[in-house]
């Protein structure tokens, strides 16, 4: 073989060993990957975890369950009002009022909830300056018993309009009123759930709503005029009637951009019950040919009888067929006479 390829071929090969080496020294001097353990979060030292607000709650809101949360609090600072998690189930305050004002992230104190059937809750759950209204309603104009305790409702209107003339009366029903919040149905201002949390549906008959003392007027008025329905509104209408308030004036937005004023202005006009006022309705015409669509007119008067003719006769004026006439009668003989004649 020739000397010069040996010497490549040696050096060759002393290139590939020092290789090898150097990668088994890197492979062995690094250390084997490690699982990394997800850090868990420690309870600060010395705190007790109470139930506090995950949101502003004002006076007269129903609790959730998305309202509450347990975070810790110092030991030092827990009183015997508030509710300690390992002695507290927040499911069971689903349903209650809050009777004084709490703020986001402050403790919820026992004095602060009202419960269903405690006196004084439904007091409670009303709005400063609003009126508990009770309204008769049947399963059927009841949403089938699918209206709850928390719920908004409208309040449709259906009457017979009788104008007095021919025909059948008018049929018509109207939305009268918007954005009723309901606060008890018959006996029960909270839903009824079986072992399992699942809501049981039953059907009630009256069912008690808030309202102005203005609307609470209307309210007791229309129940004496016809039969009244509920119409479940659905979460998302209140976006909607917040930007026709806006566009209207009748919502003032707040020039300073504030987001704390901006979100009491739009749970303000969430929460306030509205007259519907001209809003639209429906005729017994919208649903049937055969029924009408305007109040039935009043029939035509008859027509008043016309003067009997004076009586042919003998005396002055006999010729002259006008007016009224009087008969008079003189032993066996009778005189017929127009009125304003002279005998």
């Amino acid at each position: 073989m020739d000397a010069r390829k040996l010497i490549l071929l040696v050096g060759a090969l002393v290139v590939a060993a020092i290789t090898a080496f150097m990668a088994r020294s890197m492979m062995s001097g690094a250390s084997a990957p490690q699982a990394g353990a997800v850090p868990m979060s420690v309870q600060p030292q010395n705190t007790t975890e109470v139930l506090v607000a995950k949101r502003e709650l004002p006076v007269g809101t129903i609790l959730d369950a998305q309202a509450l949360e347990f975070r810790p609090w110092p030991k030092e600072l827990v009183e015997g009002a508030y509710y300690v998690k390992s002695e507290s189930d927040p499911a069971k305050l689903v349903g209650t009022v809050v009777r004084f004002p709490i703020p986001a992230g402050q403790p919820v104190t026992q004095g602060a909830l009202v419960k269903p059937g405690d006196r004084g809750f439904l007091a409670a759950a009303l709005g400063p300056g609003m009126r508990a209204v009770t309204v008769p309603v049947s399963a059927q104009s009841a949403v089938a018993g699918f209206v709850f305790p928390g719920d908004r409702v409208d309040l449709i209107l259906t009457q017979s309009v009788a104008g007095g003339g021919d025909g059948p009366a008018l049929k018509a029903s109207e939305t009268v009123l918007r954005n009723l919040r309901v606060l008890a149905t018959d006996q029960k201002t909270d839903k009824t759930t079986d072992d399992k949390g699942n809501t049981i549906v039953t059907t009630y008959s009256n069912v008690t709503v808030e309202a102005t003392p203005k609307i609470a007027e209307k309210i007791a008025v229309a129940q004496t005029i016809g039969s009244l329905s509920l119409s479940l509104r659905s979460i998302a209408d209140n976006q909607g009637e917040l930007e026709d308030a806006i566009a209207s004036g009748d919502v003032n937005v707040p020039a300073d951009g504030d987001p704390k004023k901006e979100k009491e202005m739009i749970a303000k006009v969430a929460a306030r019950p509205q007259d519907a006022g001209a809003t639209s309705f429906a005729t017994g015409a919208d649903v049937s040919r055969f029924q009408r669509s305007t109040v039935p007119a009043k029939a035509a008067e008859p027509a008043a009888a016309a003067p009997a003719a004076a009586p042919a006769g003998n005396y002055p004026g006999a010729n002259i067929s006008r007016g009224p006439v009087v008969t008079i009668v003189r032993g066996n003989a009778e005189t017929a006479v127009p009125l304003g004649g002279k005998n």
